[in-house]
């Protein structure tokens, strides 16, 4: 039984047909949209496909994002759409924030999906699971699973669109990241990079410090490729982090 995965972030719908709604699932096919896009999905890139089995999106993208990718599964009539909605639990993951179903479905899912790997891998040791994409999310899971808490920042291209907006003078061509920086493009790209990758390196010291061991860091996003040469604490970029989630919910909702 093939399943869809659907992730819709706040720039972009990306999503996955699989074999099976089982971790480690081949995918069949792919792709990705920008949201401005995602209104012609069944009659371009969903057209050619097969019935899905099954369905399971994350939408971080708002309710209307949402309304309009369901106006396009119409195409599969027996299909019934399903959502991830934050929960207290889910796949071995305990949601430790204050109030979990606020808790973005983004971060839920993906520290699902990074739990589901190393478990898969048998290092099931403390996560750190960051996300660069339109904002950044840094998310602290110890080695049961549970989820300590996380920081969220403003991706780089907020960063800059920040400055741009309050200051004068700052509209300048992006620049490099270097060590130290002797123009204003390298100042501004060098100085949001500097800052991300400054956050994942101290909520890196925090979990390692209250597990007692280093976290294995897991970066996923977009952006990620763009941060991750700043990053000095050993990591590994996980482009299916949420779609591995996905397929490690569906899974376990089957075999409840």
């Amino acid at each position: 039984m093939t399943f869809l995965a659907i992730d819709i972030g706040n720039t972009r719908l990306k999503w996955a047909l699989f074999a099976s709604p089982q971790p480690g699932a081949a995918a069949l096919a792919h792709g990705a949209v920008f949201l401005e896009n995602i209104d012609v999905l069944a009659e371009t890139e969903w057209r050619v496909l097969s019935v899905p089995g099954s369905m399971l999106g994350c939408n971080v993208a708002g309710d209307a994002v949402r309304r309009r990718v369901e106006e396009q599964l119409e195409l599969w009539a027996d299909l019934s759409p399903r959502w991830v909605v934050s929960s207290s639990h889910a796949a071995g993951v305990e949601n430790g924030y204050d109030h979990p179903g606020r808790l973005g479905t983004d971060r839920f899912v993906a520290q699902i999906g990074a739990r589901q790997l190393v478990v898969s891998r048998g290092t099931p040791g403390p996560v750190l699971v960051v996300m660069v994409g339109t904002a950044v999310t840094v998310d602290a899971l110890d080695a049961e699973g549970r989820f300590l808490g996380g920081l969220i920042l403003p991706g780089h291209g907020i960063m800059l669109r920040a400055l741009e907006g309050g200051t004068a003078g700052l509209r300048v061509p992006t620049g490099e990241v270097v060590e130290f920086p002797k123009n204003t493009s390298d100042a501004l790209t060098s100085g949001g990079t500097f800052a991300i990758a400054g956050a994942i390196e101290r909520l890196h010291r925090h979990l390692t410090r209250r597990c007692g061991q280093e976290p294995v860091t897991l970066m996923t996003g977009g952006a990620a490729w763009k941060v991750a040469p700043a990053v000095e604490v050993p990591h590994e970029i996980i482009d299916s982090l949420i779609f591995d989630g996905l397929l490690a919910i569906q899974s376990h909702r089957l075999a409840l």
